[in-house]
């Protein structure tokens, strides 16, 4: 009797079997693939994290971003037979023998995503809209491109089938925390994958899902939310593994735990703002949390940071870092006339540091792009 197969269920993506060797190098030479994805600003990060949605799931943890057109495009062509170099703007280019590249390095994810399927003789170009290290989820946007560009080039010349963006996004999120070595969260890989203005609710196992997604505002009005944000960058790379570790040690020492079921209120109440466009409320609680955040991590701003938070609630916005803060971006949210008279405000405060400006917004729609 031949022995059972597993059948691949209709519309799933197509699994990587560790029995089926693949030419990476003669695909690629027969043409290279570009993906794309969107970076995100948020608000509740952090409650992503499993260390946290988990003891708190029965208060409905959720966590809400906005996807900007500020994308990370990552790029495969072909390369030496048995190598994998990755080339990214902000970082020195690496190349390595593929069953030696390391992981603990500044492009060590990209080399992680690469031996997850068991690719070499590929070169890895990453091409990002936003500054490096600039706290908008650009690694993790970068992991999700390059797993939907691996998945799109084993599918040439077979026939189409559907690669949602919920298998991706999870994929690209377990490769990341398991060569991390912390506890990772789901946002940037699902702003990446989806796009849009979205509540992530957080779900805990034995369900078949971890999150639920609803759009707080449909694609309709994603225009229309544009003059209601400003994003800045402050001109400092950002670090979230030091801020987020002292979050997960002192939440997993009881601390501060009345302080997360606040913040995890603010987020619920912010996602409610959203959905009903009311960008006074949005922003009144988007400054408590901030406010939140201060007091359990002072350095979560800088000098900077703390000039352009003052001087969004002089103007009625409310502001916030991206991220864990501690560097890269920050946002601010309210109503039009506001935000109006908020953008010279910031503009000069950011005049004042080298590198630090105003980055374009544009909400983007749409997660992944596909090109060759």
């Amino acid at each position: 009797m031949s022995a059972l197969r597993p059948t691949r269920r209709a519309g799933a993506p197509e699994a990587v079997h560790a029995d089926m060797p693949f030419d990476w190098q003669k695909a690629l030479e027969e043409g290279s693939i570009a993906v794309s994805a969107p970076c995100r600003v948020d608000m509740g990060g952090t409650l992503d994290i499993r260390t946290f949605s988990y003891p708190l799931r029965h208060l409905g943890p959720c966590t809400a971003n906005i996807a900007l057109d500020l994308r990370t495009t990552v790029r495969l062509a072909p390369h030496a037979r048995g190598r994998v170099k990755v080339s990214s703007r902000g970082f020195k280019s690496a190349d390595f023998p593929a069953d030696r590249a390391p992981f603990r390095h500044p492009l060590g994810l990209m080399f992680a995503t690469a031996a997850f399927f068991n690719a070499q003789g590929v070169h890895i170009q990453v091409e990002s809209d936003s500054p490096p290290r600039s706290a908008l989820g650009g690694s993790s946007v970068a992991a999700v491109a390059l797993v939907r560009a691996f998945m799109e080039i084993r599918r040439r010349g077979r026939s189409p089938a559907a690669v949602d963006g919920r298998s991706v996004a999870l994929l690209a999120h377990a490769i990341e925390e398991s060569v991390a070595g912390v506890p990772c969260g789901y946002q940037d890989q699902l702003a990446a994958a989806f796009g849009g203005v979205h509540a992530w609710h957080w779900l805990t196992l034995p369900r078949a899902q971890v999150f639920r997604r609803e759009a707080l505002i449909p694609r309709s009005g994603l225009r229309g939310l544009e003059p209601h944000l400003l994003v800045a960058y402050a001109g400092v790379p950002h670090e979230s593994s030091d801020i987020n570790s002292r979050w997960v040690q002192q939440f997993l020492l009881g601390r501060f735990r009345s302080e997360w079921v606040d913040i995890l209120a603010c987020t619920q109440r912010f996602a409610d703002a959203l959905r009903r466009r009311d960008f006074d409320g949005a922003a009144a609680v988007m400054n408590r949390e901030t406010d939140i955040r201060r007091r359990m991590t002072p350095d979560v701003l800088d000098r900077l940071g703390r000039r352009l938070t003052a001087a969004a609630r002089r103007c009625g916005c409310g502001a916030r870092f991206t991220g864990a803060g501690g560097g890269g971006c920050l946002w601010a949210i309210g109503a039009a006339n506001a935000v109006a008279q908020l953008r010279p405000v910031w503009q000069d405060i950011l005049a004042e540091r080298r590198r630090a400006h105003l980055l374009e917004v544009r909400v983007s729609g749409h997660g992944l792009k596909i090109s060759s």
